[in-house]
């Protein structure tokens, strides 16, 4: 009788797990597509995995769903019927309620426009402001290479110099952005993703000044324990270096 009652709890426990209703609808439109197959994708466990799919065939309007405990970065993979051998895939931040995305085959990634998420819509501000370092970071590589094909020592240093001072100013500008969204669930994300390898002083202050929902969110609890790897690890190397 107790076997059977505590087999009645698993069951009713597995039950109760796989009965999660979604809460995340992901729907919208792709401009010009006939036919393939759309993926809703999350990182799980270190794994990229899909979550829900949908054919289209004829209309390109779609609806995924998914179940999350905390808003996640997730994909939006686009595996098409045509003559291209490739794939195109879309990132965004998806939280609890409903995301919008528009886009088109011809750009999937590039004219993707997502709504429906304030922790999308500040990753889109961060990205923006990300191009412009991109883009001075390009400069800086070219009149390297046309310093160094031309034996400019002089050039070369000075190039070399700015690019620190710009890495400085990319990795400042992350930890300020993420201080000033520490209610959000971006600010542990960007932590972990553009600045991991910053002075953990820097990722402290970020994990610091989080509400105590965040610190409770995946990426929040992700930061902890990423916090807690990286002093452990310093420590040990601090250990050989006396040694």
């Amino acid at each position: 009788m107790k076997k059977l009652s505590l087999l009645l709890l698993v069951l009713l426990g597995l039950t109760a797990c796989s009965d999660k209703e979604n809460n995340l609808l992901v729907k919208g439109q792709v401009k010009g597509l006939k036919k393939g197959t759309i993926y809703l994708q999350k990182i799980d466990d270190t794994l990229l995995v899909n979550v829900d799919s949908v054919m289209i065939d004829g209309d390109a309007n779609f609806e995924l769903g998914d179940y999350l405990e905390s808003p996640q970065i997730m994909y939006l993979l686009l595996n098409k019927i045509d003559n291209e051998v490739y794939n195109d895939r879309i990132e965004f931040f998806a939280e609890e309620g409903e995301v919008t995305i528009h886009t088109t085959l011809k750009d999937f990634e590039v004219d993707a426009k997502v709504v429906g998420s304030a922790n999308q819509e500040k990753l889109t501000e961060y990205k923006e402001m990300m191009q412009r370092f991109n883009d001075k970071n390009l400069e800086l590589i070219q009149k390297n290479f046309e310093a160094q094909r031309d034996k400019n020592e002089d050039l070369i240093i000075s190039t070399n110099q700015e690019y620190d001072r710009l890495l400085t100013r990319k990795y400042l500008y992350t930890v300020n952005y993420a201080m000033n969204n520490k209610d959000l669930e971006i600010a542990p994300y960007l932590a972990l993703s553009e600045i991991f390898d910053a002075n953990i002083k820097y990722l402290d202050t970020i994990y610091t000044s989080l509400t105590p929902e965040v610190k409770k969110s995946k990426y929040g609890k992700e930061l902890k324990s990423f916090l807690k790897e990286r002093r452990k690890n310093e420590k040990l190397e601090s250990k050989v270096e006396n040694q």
